[in-house]
């Protein structure tokens, strides 16, 4: 009798090992969608910015949630702060109510628009993603201030280093997701 639970057993485990070798990537594409692509990929384009790169993003930001509200008041999909969304629509003509800013920054379009925009103003800035990450997610000051005093490398080299353990995990979580979308859709 446990002889044959053994092998019952040992059974059950192969077929899922042969069940998930086979539907590993449709498991992980469920995890890791790509929702609104459609929009993402008009600004991947518009931008120049991998859309990878952006869906990795909204996946660490929101989960694809678009009406996500940090405790820090970032907003929507890609968790845009209301001052930082208002600084990048003036200054690159982005067509948004900026007296109603905050319902402007919920709508998907104009949330996935002003956060890629300001992805390539930080890519453009610092000339390395992981540094770009870093800002997007503890400031363009902040991260400026940890390059003067020589806490991070401005090539980035040294991303392991970043103070702020939230910074720090956000890097890398996004460039783990970031690696698994280009293995995914790639």
């Amino acid at each position: 009798m446990k002889n044959k639970k053994a092998l019952l057993f040992i059974l059950i485990i192969l077929i899922l090992f042969v069940f998930l070798g086979f539907f590993k990537d449709k498991l992980l594409m469920l995890i890791y969608p790509k929702t609104y692509q459609e929009i993402v990929n008009m600004y991947a384009n518009n931008y120049n910015v991998d859309e990878n790169l952006i869906f990795a993003v909204i996946k660490a930001e929101s989960n694809f949630n678009q009406e996500a509200i940090s405790n820090k008041k970032a907003i929507g999909l890609m968790q845009i702060m209301e001052e930082t969304a208002k600084d990048v629509a003036i200054k690159y003509s982005i067509d948004i109510d900026i007296n109603n800013l905050r319902q402007e920054i919920l709508k998907i379009d104009n949330n996935i628009n002003i956060g890629t925009k300001y992805l390539q103003i930080l890519i453009a800035k610092y000339n390395n993603i992981e540094v770009a990450l870093a800002a997007y997610n503890a400031g363009i000051g902040t991260v400026d201030n940890w390059i003067d005093k020589g806490i991070i490398k401005s090539d980035g080299t040294d991303i392991e280093n970043i103070p702020y353990k939230e910074t720090n995990t956000y890097v890398r979580k996004i460039l783990r997701d970031y690696k698994i979308y280009k293995s995914l859709y790639s």
